[in-house]
């Protein structure tokens, strides 16, 4: 049988280059994408080449990044713009195969493995892509070719920008294994911090060890980690569009001023719930589970979730469940700079509802309905014809326009 054909096409430096194509009087200045200095929205999103000469790194705050590039120009997102280059990129991939899965908004793997009779290898059909991508999108990508997606994912990484790497199972220990472990999908940071302490610093280390002891280690992430950089991986690229492949939706915001109390989160957080609520009706879905992410005034980060008692769009049980969970798992030792909130577990707005005895159903198909009717007033007048009371509390954290700054997280590749 022969072997899998599976490509990873990832846009390089998509947001950056994105809006010097819009901009082309950036072209060949240190540019980066990044959020409001004034509302403190400062972090690095997305930069160029030349940005990264100065050594400006992608989460960086932006007065940091100043520092080492004073000329650096800083240009606010645009994600609509993004998603609709999003779409365009992977119309041109389904022209090869109907096995697109995307992996984010600039990368997705495809399956060309029944295709290399008609296109030509998986190099050629690589290097096809990439000069389609740069002559009808003005941006360019970096391509790897292999026998499964770990690989793939790793060759799109190896050589950028404009360029296709082949990774096969004849030359993947020579191209692979003098890699840094963290090069490896899935070993994020503290993975990484374990496997240094126990002296494991390439992927061939990774390879080399026994898989028990990895196991002992990491548990049964160790196995799976033994396992990809050995070659073995046997997932299939999920002919998926891009809005099914959607497994949450969420918001976070560095706060225009340090959060102080329940008060200051719940204004933020309902404001934050109103923008995941909306989009998940715009895609139609409904969350089980809410998560939140908590980031202290001195950067300290931690996430926590909980189960909702029923599926829910609507932005006041969502903001509930955020407090619930806030109010079980911080105990505002330090002022928070940052929050965010997740929809998780999402499930079809038109599916199956369990009724209950216990809640008021009328009362929430009305609820439902104001959400719609709100979404139809803001689609018509803009963001700001209708806004919730308690957000009037404060003025600062009430005018983020949080619908605005979102964030869409696909579906994970783990």
């Amino acid at each position: 049988m022969n072997d899998r054909v599976v490509l990873h096409a990832d846009m390089n430096n998509c947001y950056a280059s994105i809006e010097m194509l819009h901009h082309p009087k950036l072209r060949g200045h240190a540019v980066a994408v990044g959020g409001d200095v004034e509302q403190r929205h400062g972090i690095i999103l997305a930069k160029n080449y030349e940005a990264k000469k100065y050594g400006i790194q992608v989460g960086q705050a932006i007065w940091e990044a100043k520092q080492k590039c004073p000329k650096l120009v800083i240009v606010p997102p645009d994600y609509d713009k993004y998603l609709r280059f999003s779409r365009l990129f992977r119309r041109i991939l389904s022209d090869y195969s109907d096995q697109v899965e995307p992996f984010g908004i600039d990368e997705s793997w495809v399956d060309v493995t029944g295709s290399v009779n008609l296109f030509g290898t998986g190099e050629q059909i690589a290097n096809e892509i990439r000069e389609r991508v740069k002559f009808e999108l003005g941006v360019t990508v970096s391509v790897g070719v292999s026998y499964n997606k770990i690989f793939a994912k790793l060759g799109s990484d190896i050589k950028k920008p404009d360029a296709t790497t082949v990774i096969t199972k004849e030359n993947y220990k020579e191209v692979v294994w003098p890699l840094p472990a963290a090069d490896l999908l899935g070993v994020g940071r503290a993975t990484q911090k374990k496997l240094e302490r126990y002296c494991i610093r390439t992927i061939g280390d990774i390879a080399k060890t026994d898989a028990k002891t990895l196991h002992g280690w990491l548990g049964k992430w160790g196995l799976f980690l033994h396992s990809y950089a050995n070659g073995i991986d046997n997932s299939a690229v999920k002919a998926e569009s891009y809005e099914l492949g959607v497994k949450s939706v969420g918001n976070s915001t560095t706060c225009p001023r340090d959060l102080l109390n329940e008060q200051d989160a719940h204004i933020v957080f309902f404001n934050l719930a109103e923008s995941v609520s909306e989009r998940m009706r715009d895609l139609g879905f409904m969350a089980k589970t809410i998560q939140i992410s908590l980031r202290t005034n001195d950067l300290e980060w931690c996430e926590r979730q909980a189960g909702l008692s029923r599926p829910s769009m609507i932005t006041s049980e969502l903001t509930e469940k955020a407090m619930e969970i806030l109010r079980k798992n911080y105990r505002w030792e330090k002022p928070l700079r940052s929050i965010g909130i997740r929809g998780t577990n999402l499930v079809p707005i038109d599916g199956v509802r369990q009724l209950t005895l216990f809640d008021d159903e009328v009362k929430r198909e009305r609820m439902e309905r104001l959400e719609y009717t709100v979404d139809d007033i803001r689609r018509r007048f803009g963001h700001n014809a209708i806004s919730r009371a308690i957000l009037a509390m404060d003025k600062k954290l009430g005018k983020l326009n949080a619908k605005a700054d979102h964030t869409i997280h696909p579906i994970g590749y783990m």
